[in-house]
């Protein structure tokens, strides 16, 4: 089984950070099929995450970002180039001043391509 780790620190602070992580989740929910469960707390937060090939955790703290994720045969084929995608997509967003803003017009532009007939991922 493959792993990918992935740790990201920002200044969003707890809320904005819960709220970015939990939109986070709500698409792959919807685009991919992933089911979580979001364990909130006072200091920080877990999003636990699976679908078929793929399990793991999200921490959320007030000042970093965790990502564990186990990757079944099929998908640990592709660890290195999902784990690229989620490292530009997640530095993009802290990078930018609004990151769920940012997040929200990502989800647009994709959403864009694919009625073109794009289909290229945010």
């Amino acid at each position: 089984m493959s792993r990918i780790h992935i740790i990201r620190e920002h200044r969003l602070g707890l809320p904005p950070a819960r709220r970015l992580a939990v939109r986070w989740a709500e698409t792959a929910h919807e685009h991919l099929g992933m089911e979580w469960v979001h364990e909130e707390g006072e200091e920080g937060d877990q999003l636990v995450f699976k679908r078929a090939g793929v399990h793991g955790t999200l921490a959320v703290t007030p000042d970093r970002f965790v990502l564990d994720a186990k990757l079944g045969l099929l998908l640990a084929a592709f660890r290195h180039r999902i784990e690229t995608e989620i490292v530009g997509n997640l530095d993009q967003l802290l990078a930018h001043e609004e990151p769920m803003v940012a997040f929200e017009e990502a989800l647009a532009r994709r959403s864009a391509r694919k009625k073109a007939g794009g289909g290229k991922k945010a």
